[in-house]
């Protein structure tokens, strides 16, 4: 039972539905919770996440344990709600943001931003949308769950895929998502190598329903029904043993927020290729890592593809993915950065955002 008393940081999620900021908040809190009083507030949360209720938070006392309390947003709903508990329910909080849009801010958001007491941008490309000055602080993963198979083959045959060259592609299933990218270009690539076998996991909502089931067909109509395979969803926890299966992993997205597949390959020692969208460009060095394309051609990742595979670079770039991951993207340390911002926000009201790093 948490004691509201003793909360210094509240996390909101206004969003029941599954999306990055929620899978944000479930793998930052409970982590957060070993250095700081953390909780959230929102529906649909785990039970495993500390968490308050609304009439909890609207009761609870003034001030924290230490002073004013941190809001944390990360959506325009969740700065309002910080907004108006501090004005009108003259609640002692310091208000972050924590922005991943890659597009230029509606006039609200703007005005919602300048609100706040110190604001944090997910990449250096987020960062330059704003008109204030962020802290960058990426997004990590867990290195401990996603991380090298000891044995690759059983890892394949354990989920009952091919013993062949796996080129993955996860992510929910859209136009945006540039899934129907991936399919022409393993057509192609199913066609030039004997060998390879592609893999599509995810979900597509009712909304685009329609559009997997043409991607369906149009692998059945190239003869490759059984060399390019949609996999169900899994739960998150089984997310890592279907990365440590693959060969390669291709990000072919659109348009991305921030983008944490091609993380959770690197850090699987697989590599990557991925668009030019999202944080990508950050994350991925190209001709060490992985490789970079332009959105939509389906051509260039099918060349991409097989550049890495005929020169027989998979493995080294692989391995240079890992130690990047590992130097660079930690879980932990997104967590440490982020406390050290709330231990360390200006005092309220006063409008000074920290400078970017």
């Amino acid at each position: 039972m948490i004691d509201p008393a003793k909360v210094d940081v509240i996390a909101p999620n206004f969003k029941r539905r599954l999306s990055g900021v929620t899978a944000t908040i479930v793998r930052l809190v409970p982590l957060q919770a070993k250095s700081i009083g953390i909780v959230a507030l929102g529906p649909g949360l785990p039970e495993h996440v500390p968490q308050l209720s609304w009439w909890q938070v609207l009761t609870m006392s003034r001030s924290g344990p230490n002073g004013p309390r941190v809001w944390h947003a990360r959506r325009n709903t969740e700065m309002i709600a910080g907004l108006l508990l501090r004005t009108l329910l003259r609640k002692r909080l310091k208000l972050i943001f924590t922005s991943a849009s890659q597009r230029k801010h509606t006039w609200i958001t703007k005005a919602l931003i300048r609100k706040m007491d110190a604001v944090v941008a997910t990449s250096k490309k987020t960062a330059a949308y704003l008109k204030c000055v962020p802290t960058v602080i990426m997004h990590g993963i867990d290195t401990e769950s996603f991380c090298p198979p000891d044995n690759k083959a059983e890892v394949k045959r354990k989920l009952g895929l091919p013993d062949g060259v796996l080129i993955g592609c996860y992510g929910r299933i859209r136009h945006q998502k540039g899934t129907d990218v991936f399919v022409d270009a393993m057509i192609e690539v199913c066609q030039r190598g004997a060998d390879v076998y592609g893999v599509v996991m995810g979900r597509a909502t009712e909304k685009h329903a329609l559009f997997e089931r043409g991607l369906r067909q149009k692998i059945e109509a190239a003869g490759l029904a059984e060399r390019i395979l949609f996999c169900p969803e899994v739960q998150v926890h089984e997310m890592p043993e279907w990365y440590q299966a693959l060969d390669l992993f291709v990000a072919p997205q659109r348009w991305e927020g921030f983008g944490l597949t091609p993380l959770e390959a690197m850090a699987c020692a697989v590599p990557v290729v991925a668009t030019r969208v999202g944080a990508f460009e950050e994350l991925i060095v190209e001709g060490k890592t992985g490789r970079l394309v332009d959105t939509g051609s389906p051509e260039q990742i099918a060349n991409a593809v097989f550049d890495l595979l005929a020169a027989g670079e998979a493995e080294q770039f692989g391995q240079a993915g890992l130690e990047r991951a590992l130097a660079q993207f930690r879980l932990s340390d997104e967590a440490d950065n982020l406390v050290e911002i709330y231990r360390n926000c200006p005092p309220v009201n006063t409008g000074v955002q920290r400078r970017a790093s």
